[in-house]
C-alpha cells in the first residue's frame, strides 16, 4: 500500500514567480523585523517590489546568482538566493553565499526551510563553491539555531548595516558558514 506524500518541492524561480516572491518577502519581513525596525523602513510598495523581482529574475547580475523557490503544490512558500560571496575576506571563486533564506511565517516548521537550504547548498556545490556563508541578524535566534542544527557555524565576522543611511536604523549581523562540495 502506498502512503500519501506531501506535494512539496524546490526549483529555480521563474519570472512568473515574481509576484508571489515579492508578497512573501514583504509579509515575512514585516513579521520578522517588526520589533527591530521602524514601520517606515518595512513599508515597501508591493508593485515596486514585484518589478524589482521581475528584473532580478530576468537579468541576474551574475550567471551564478540563483533564486530558488520552495513550493507546496504550486504555491510559493519560501525562497532562497545564492551567489558568489562578496565580502572582502572571502574568495568569490570558492566561497558562495546564501544571500537570503525566507520561508512564509505561516509555513515554518514544515520542512520548507530544510529543503531550501539543501537545494541552495546543492546549487552552490554545482557552481563549484566549497564553502557557503550567510549573514543572519544577530538577534534572530531561530534562524541561527536552525542553521546551526544543519551544520552551519558562526565565524568571527560581524557587521552593522545602516539601513536608511542616517545611522538611526541599523541592524547587527553575524556570519555563519559551512563546508560544501569538494573541499
Amino acid at each position: 500500500m502506498d502512503t500519501p506524500t506531501a506535494d512539496v518541492s524546490c526549483r529555480v524561480a521563474w519570472i512568473d514567480d515574481a509576484p508571489a516572491i515579492a508578497r512573501l518577502q514583504l509579509r515575512a519581513r514585516a513579521r520578522d523585523y517588526a520589533s527591530l525596525l521602524p514601520a517606515e523602513v518595512l513599508e515597501v510598495d508591493e508593485a515596486a517590489a514585484e518589478a524589482a523581482w521581475q528584473q532580478a529574475l530576468a537579468r541576474p547580475a551574475d550567471a551564478r546568482v540563483r533564486v530558488l523557490v520552495a513550493l507546496e503544490r504550486n504555491r510559493v512558500v519560501g525562497f532562497a538566493i545564492t551567489s558568489p560571496a562578496t565580502d572582502p575576506d572571502t574568495d568569490p571563486v570558492v566561497d558562495g553565499e546564501l544571500m537570503e533564506l525566507t520561508v512564509d511565517p505561516d509555513e515554518r516548521g514544515r520542512g520548507h526551510g530544510s529543503r531550501l537550504v539543501q537545494a541552495a547548498v546543492d546549487t552552490l556545490a554545482a557552481d563549484r563553491f566549497t564553502r557557503a556563508v550567510l549573514w543572519a541578524v544577530a538577534a534572530d535566534d531561530a534562524l541561527r539555531g536552525f542553521l546551526t542544527s544543519a551544520g552551519w557555524a558562526p565565524d568571527t565576522a560581524h557587521r552593522e548595516l545602516d539601513l536608511d543611511g542616517s545611522g538611526r536604523t541599523t541592524v547587527k549581523q553575524v556570519r555563519l558558514h559551512t563546508a560544501i562540495g569538494d573541499s
